[in-house]
């Protein structure tokens, strides 16, 4: 019974401690003596101001303006030759990563066909072996990630 009275002391202590804890506003006040007093309550003082007030939050995404980038005067330029010889490496480049990472997928997948097929002999616990053949599905996942990654910039290049 105590146990009970006393938790419900504390429930209410503790429910009539947060009423004072939460502040909306937060003002800054000067007394007569001239003294700056910073507080969330503005009680008696004369001379306050208003430094942040609480602002309810909104779900609602702003408005995105249209910025524009402007290039400066002065910024160095490439003419369109050179530029197309830059992208036409790029997309090599893309490319060469692409076949080599299409060739590591079919590795990866060629390895867990293998480790499906057998059980090491320090695979006491059939967990050992389910530990390594998730870490050899887990590396098929990588390569197939980074084969979309690569598409998407293919896809991007002009």
């Amino acid at each position: 019974m105590d146990i009970v009275i006393n938790f419900r002391f504390l429930l209410v202590l503790i429910l009539g401690l947060s009423a004072f804890a939460q502040a909306d506003t937060l003002y800054k006040c000067k007394d007569e003596s001239g003294v700056v007093l910073y507080t969330n309550q503005k009680g008696t003082a004369k001379k306050c101001s208003v430094l942040s007030s609480d602002q309810p939050i909104t779900t609602i995404p702003a408005a995105r303006q249209a910025t524009r980038n402007t290039t400066p005067g002065d910024f160095p330029r490439v003419d369109g030759d050179t530029q197309r010889g830059r992208d036409g490496d790029r997309r090599r480049i893309l490319e060469q990563e692409l076949a080599a990472e299409q060739l590591n997928l079919d590795k990866a997948r060629k390895s867990l066909a293998e480790g499906e097929a057998t059980r090491l002999g320090d695979e006491k616990s059939y967990q050992k072996y389910l530990d390594r053949v998730q870490g050899l599905k887990d590396n098929i996942a990588l390569h197939e990630r980074n084969i979309e990654a690569l598409k998407r910039e293919l896809a991007n290049l002009k």
